[in-house]
């Protein structure tokens, strides 16, 4: 018998059990209020069309789908090891929340990262190290050129972008007031600057993306009155133009008009309750040289305050035409963040995350390559973003060039992000990533800002003590002889050989 067949034999033969021991016995007709219910999702089972295993495994067909729901949570509490787990693995998470809670962030026993397995890296040492009292304990770096009024001594550690809207309004709060209470900056992401970046008093990066939110017209171009308003806010530090970012470079956006309300309409300057569409394009501009005047009309209209941009490197020629740009314009950004196909987003196509972009590392050092070539680069302080988590990772990146750094994931875990993969579902069980207020009442902003500024102090605490056991006292200092990666069972070569400085 098939299985649908069993199921309606079972049925019939239990309502007749029963109805027959009801003569006898009454109390067996409470059963019925388990199995009449069972009964009837048999029979919409049978009768639904959609899903074939519950067509023809009534019933017993929903814990395929139950199992395959708690998947996630097995495959990351049970399963994975503590350097399998993706996109971050448990041993960089416990870091994080180490070092963000304060504790104990030591390892015994030594490493349990194989040295000997293709990929590995390491930093050189030097045998005289420094003394730890000679080094700045809170390194920073002045960003702006010879055209920037208002440079801005910035953190070598600073917040990604992250918008209101993909963050909830605690989440938002818990990052600013970190980043006050730390002294670095915060990315307002592209969705504009809201009340909760401006209420904790932190240092913000505005950035202004193709969607142009809080300085675009009703036809959505870019507005340079509402600009100016939200530019000259003193909260307000640097404004960074998102070209594209690494999660999904080229691809525009939708904010659906259910999520659309009033507060975040108000915020990103349009209608409330509509579909609001971010192209993936400017219409500000459309070549190269129109983003290097588009740059200068940005930085009159702030009185001076840096402008960057902000890219994942796809294009190696269109990159090599901005900077042909700047020079036959003599306009240049104060400053280029540079993202890498495997950044993180709430919500991004498959094919875009996976396959679309240069990875970081790989974009990171032909962008300073491309910038040292055209003698631009000392003008203009390079920002990597990326999967940053430890002091590690960050030494390495400025190894390839890389002045600061920005970190979003690791951020978002300070304030209690549980790597639940629900960001595209409002669903975040710890509020961070939802607009559910029922779950951002969990996230308490007057604990979580703490850790943000603990997590930032304590990785730039071992990043400094990093710098002493290499014999160097600035971050500048680093460069790619300092890094060791391992391309074999017996060869370790420098980041000087893996990446050619030729552009």
């Amino acid at each position: 018998m098939k299985p649908r067949e069993i199921f309606i034999t079972t049925a019939i033969s239990i309502l007749l059990f029963i109805t027959i021991i009801s003569f006898f016995w009454k109390p067996i007709l409470w059963s019925l209020l388990f199995i009449i219910p069972l009964i009837l999702i048999g029979i919409k089972d049978i009768l639904q069309k959609k899903h074939t295993i519950k067509n023809n495994f009534p019933v017993i067909g929903h814990f395929r789908y139950l199992l395959e729901g708690f998947r996630p949570e097995i495959q990351q509490y049970f399963v994975e090891t503590d350097m399998e787990g993706t996109p971050v693995n448990r041993i960089f998470r416990s870091l994080i929340y180490s070092r963000a809670k304060n504790e104990n962030d030591t390892t015994p026993f030594g490493t349990k990262t194989d040295v000997y397995k293709i990929g590995y890296e390491c930093m050189t040492h030097s045998l005289y190290p420094k003394k730890q009292a000679d080094l700045d304990p809170n390194p920073r770096i002045a960003i702006g050129g010879k055209n920037c009024k208002l440079p801005y001594n910035s953190s070598i550690l600073n917040i990604s972008a992250m918008s209101f809207g993909a963050l909830s309004q605690n989440a938002v709060l818990a990052l600013n007031k970190g980043a006050k209470l730390g002294g670095f900056a915060h990315n307002t992401g592209e969705g504009g600057i809201s009340p909760y970046h401006l209420e904790g008093g932190g240092d913000l990066i505005w950035q202004v993306g193709t969607g142009y939110f809080g300085c675009r017209t009703v036809e959505g171009n870019f507005c340079k009155d509402t600009f100016k308003k939200n530019a000259m806010q003193k909260n307000v530090k640097m404004i960074e133009i998102k070209l594209s970012q690494g999660a999904k470079p080229g691809h525009g956006g939708i904010l659906p008009a259910a999520k659309n309300t009033e507060e975040i309409a108000k915020i990103r300057d349009v209608k409330p309750f509509t579909d609001v569409h971010s192209p993936p394009y400017h219409t500000a501009f459309s070549n190269a040289e129109g983003l290097m005047y588009f740059i200068q009309q940005l930085r009159e209209l702030s009185n001076g305050k840096p402008i960057g941009i902000k890219l994942c490197v796809g294009s190696k020629e269109e990159f090599i035409e901005l900077c042909e740009a700047m020079k036959n314009t003599n306009i240049s950004p104060d400053f280029i963040t540079v993202d890498g196909g495997e950044g993180g987003t709430g919500a991004a196509p498959v094919e875009f995350s996976n396959s679309l972009g240069l990875p970081l590392r790989e974009g990171l050092s032909f962008v300073v390559n491309a910038l040292k070539k055209y003698e631009l680069k000392t003008d203009i302080k390079v920002i990597a973003s990326g999967k940053v988590f430890s002091a590690f990772h960050m030494i390495r990146l400025m190894a390839l060039g890389a002045d600061g750094i920005n970190s979003a994931r690791a951020m978002m875990m300070a304030i209690g992000c549980i790597q639940a993969l629900q960001c595209n579902t409002n669903k975040c069980p710890v509020g961070v990533a939802t607009q559910n207020k029922s779950l951002m009442k969990g996230l308490d902003v007057n604990e979580k800002y703490i850790r943000v500024s603990n997590y930032h102090k304590n990785i730039i605490h071992s990043f400094v003590e990093m710098l002493s056991a290499a014999g160097l006292t600035k971050s500048n200092e680093i460069n790619r002889k300092h890094i060791l990666h391992r391309t074999g069972p017996n060869k370790l070569v420098s980041y000087q050989e893996l990446y050619s400085e030729s552009v």
